[in-house]
This record gives structure tokens, sequence and C-alpha cells, in this order.
């Protein structure tokens, strides 16, 4: 918005006032004494309305005697020339000061170009050279990302051979399990053909005795034959001859028990060592799964924390990278903000 302005018989009324007031006429006064304006202005109408009366009231002076106005002449001359030899010395020496300056603001403009010149240098080999930094950071973050693409294939791979080996481990286990259960099995047949045998044993034992009894008896009876009669020999002597045959039937089927059974041994004790033998194939194979699953986790443990560092790695070079952006950033802005215009 521009300033108020006011006419010039204002402020010349205004300064009228003030002078007949006997106050001092300043641009300050006569803003206040006429409500606004610039104080500069209203100061200068002021002076010209001075300048202006003085020149309208000049009366007509007396003129000088010929003495006199000579006189002034000579000193007049005297004082132009003076002036005039300091007007050429104070020019000479400004001129020659105003050189020194020139020189001086020269030297230094000069100066600082250099300096300007250097630091522009300087800063466009840190630019290159964090050029060359993000570079290598870029190529970095590409191998370590590979290195992730890499690292998740293999964990893919790794989970697909857990699966297979858990699954392998369930066969095994379930195998072990039917195994026993066979070879439990065979062991109650075994346990029970080896009762049926002992039982078998213990009854043909029984009639052994009870023919050992009964073959006794005969013997003390054929004895009292033998004392009685002589002539009930022979019937005595087929008798004997008929239970030594029947002895030896007897015995022959105890031999024949006991064959069979030392055979029934043979073949639980077989079957104990195959049955061990199988127990002890299937603990070594569910050992290695073990082993095997064991070692499949803490290689996909160690992977997942290979990829853990790996992205933590990334983060810390995306980070850098940031930083190395933005003093970038900075020093572009110092060197055009520098750079000599």
């Amino acid at each position: 918005m521009r300033p108020v302005e006011f006419a010039q018989e204002d402020i010349i009324t205004a300064g009228q006032e003030l002078q007949e007031s006997g106050r001092n006429i300043t641009g300050f006064a006569l803003r206040t004494k006429v409500g606004g304006g610039n104080p500069s202005r209203l100061k200068q109408v002021w002076d010209e309305y001075v300048s202006s009366q003085s020149v309208v009231k000049t009366e007509p002076v007396a003129e000088l005697p010929i003495e006199v106005a000579d006189e002034v002449a000579a000193v007049t001359k005297s004082l132009t020339d003076r002036l005039a030899s300091l007007a050429v010395e104070l020019n000479d020496k400004a001129v020659k000061a105003a050189e020194r300056r020139v020189a001086e603001v020269i030297r230094t403009a000069g100066e600082q170009r250099e300096q300007a010149e250097r630091e522009l240098a300087d800063a466009s080999q840190t630019v290159d050279d964090l050029e060359e930094q993000l570079d290598e950071l870029r190529a970095e973050l590409e191998a370590a990302q590979e290195r992730i693409a890499d690292m998740s294939r293999e964990n893919q791979v790794q989970a697909v051979e857990l699966a297979k080996v858990r699954e392998r481990l369930a066969a095994t286990e379930q195998s072990a399990r039917a195994a026993a259960e066979q070879n439990a099995a065979a062991i109650s047949k075994l346990n029970s053909a080896l009762e049926s045998a002992q039982s078998t044993g213990v009854q043909l034992k029984r009639e052994n005795d009870a023919h050992a009894v009964e073959l006794a008896q005969l013997r003390e009876r054929l004895a009292a034959s033998e004392q009685r009669a002589v002539m009930a020999a022979e019937k005595s002597e087929a008798e004997a001859s008929k239970l030594n045959s029947a002895l030896e039937a007897a015995q022959t089927e105890k031999n024949q028990v006991a064959e069979q059974l030392a055979v029934l041994k043979a073949q639980m004790v077989a079957e104990q060592k195959v049955q061990q033998e199988q127990r002890k194939v299937s603990a070594q194979e569910a050992s290695r799964q073990a082993e095997r699953y064991t070692k499949v986790r803490a290689e996909r443990d160690e992977a997942v924390k290979d990829a853990a560092k790996v992205r933590e790695e990334t983060a810390s070079l995306r980070g850098r990278i940031q930083a190395l952006e933005e003093v970038m950033a900075t020093l572009s802005k110092d060197i055009n903000t520098n750079s000599p215009k």
C-alpha cells in the first residue's frame, strides 16, 4: 500500500506553525504536525520553500572596492590553485588507493577462485570415490540378494529332503514295530512250543519213572518166580524180553523227544538271534535316520541363521547406500553453491 501524499501547502503551513511556536523544524516534527507522510520528503519540501523565500528576499549589497576586489581576486586565485593542487593530490591518492583496493580485491578473488577450484576438484574426486563405493555397495547388495535367493532355494530343497527323511523314518519305525510284533508272535509261538515240549518231556519222564517202577516190580516178581519155580523161567524170560523191548522203545521215544526238544531249543535260539539281528538293524537304521534328520535340521537352522545374517548385512548395506546418497546430494548441493557463476 502506497503512503498517503500531502500537499506542499499543508507541509509549508505546518512548518510555519512550528516556526512560530519556536520549535525545531525536522522531518519527524512535520510528520507529526501534518499527521503522516515520509519525513525525508516533508523536510525536502520545507527546505525548498525556505530556499525559495531566501532567494526572493535577497537584497542588493554594496560592491567591493578595487583594492579589496584585487586582493580578493588574488587570494581567490591562490586558493583556487591550491585547491586544484590539493584536488590533484587527493585524486592521485584516491586513484592509487582505489587501484590498491582493486588489486587486493582481484588478488583475493583469484585466491578465492583458486580455492573454489581446488575445493571443486576435491569435491569431484570425492564424488567419484563415493560413486565407486556406491557401485561396490550395489554389487555387494546384488551378491547378497543372489545369496539370499540361493539360500532360499537350498532351504526349499532341504525342506523337501527333510520331508522325505521324515517319511522314511516313519516307514522305518512302522517296519520296526511290525518286525517287533512279528518277533513277539514268533517268540510267543516258540515259548508255547517249548512249554509243550517241556510238558511232553515231563510226561515221558513220569512214564519212564512208572516203567522203571514197574520194571523193578517185575524183576522182583521174576526173582520170586525163579525161586518158586524153574519151570516158569522160559515164561519169565519171555516176559522180561517183552518188558526190555518196551523199555527200549520207551527209551527210544524218550531220546526222540529229547532230540525234538533240542531242535526246538536250537530253532528258538536261532529265532532269537534273527530277532536280535533284526532289532539291531532296525535300531541302526533308526539311528542313521535320526542322525540324518538331526543333520538336516541343523543345516536348515544354519541356513536360516545365514539368511538372517545376510538380511542384516543387506539392511546395513542399504543404510550405507542411503547415507552415501545423502552425502553425494549434499556435496552436489555444495558444489552448485560454491561454483563460480
